[in-house]
């Protein structure tokens, strides 16, 4: 009796088994994982949103900018600072009415 041996059908089985889940679990860890297609994909939304941010931001500094130079002792915008103390301070003129 030395014909070929071959392996039990439960031991394939379980060898499959093991494969299939393997796989499974690295098929998950790619889609999902923390450095999986889906992950990636809201990275990308997220680093869209965070660049608007930033344009805006951006904006928002050279406008605080622009208005800085404007009050500062070099250059002294009397419009701007007029402006200012009456939002600011709530400052009228003699000949204003105030009507609320």
């Amino acid at each position: 009796m030395t014909g070929t041996h071959s392996s039990p059908p439960v031991a394939t089985a379980l060898w499959l088994m093991c494969a299939v889940a393997i796989s499974g679990y690295f098929a998950f860890a790619a889609m999902q994982g923390d450095h999986g297609i889906f992950r990636r994909v809201q990275i990308s939304a997220d680093i869209a949103k965070l660049e608007v941010r930033k344009a805006e931001l951006e904006a928002e500094l050279a406008r605080m900018q622009n208005l800085t130079e404007r009050l500062s002792d070099t250059h002294l915008d009397l419009d701007l600072l007029d402006e200012r103390a009456r939002v600011v301070l709530g400052y009228l003129r003699a000949d204003e009415v105030v009507v609320q």
